[in-house]
């Protein structure tokens, strides 16, 4: 049976939603909280990917590319749940990743998984 790894991550960005009326429509910022779920076999290592290989990956691939930016600059309407595919979409290059969890506050998440 495969193990679960789950590795969290916060970024700080500023959003303003195009498709939305109300105050979500004017720029404002979050601090995002980041769940990235990875799943299969141990390897030889009894490990299922070394936490410190998934730390540099999520790093350079997502983290280093939205933090302290304007996700308007990235996405045309930056909901937190197309975030949230993107970022499953740039990681299953390179993870295998089941899910990712954003949270746009302590209170709200939206989970992507395919």
């Amino acid at each position: 049976m495969p193990f679960s790894v789950t590795k969290e991550f916060s970024f700080a960005a500023a959003h303003a939603l195009t498709k939305y009326h109300g105050k979500c429509e004017n720029m404002h910022g979050h601090n995002y909280r980041l769940c990235v779920t990875v799943t299969g076999p141990l390897t030889g290592d009894d490990l299922v990917i070394d936490f410190v290989e998934l730390k540099t990956i999520i790093q350079e691939k997502i983290i280093q590319q939205l933090d302290h930016t304007n996700l308007n600059d990235r996405f045309p309407n930056p909901t937190c749940e197309l975030i949230a595919q993107w970022i499953f979409q740039q990681l299953a290059t390179r993870l295998p990743v089941t899910s990712v969890q954003l949270f746009e506050t302590d209170t709200s998440s939206v989970t992507y998984h395919e």
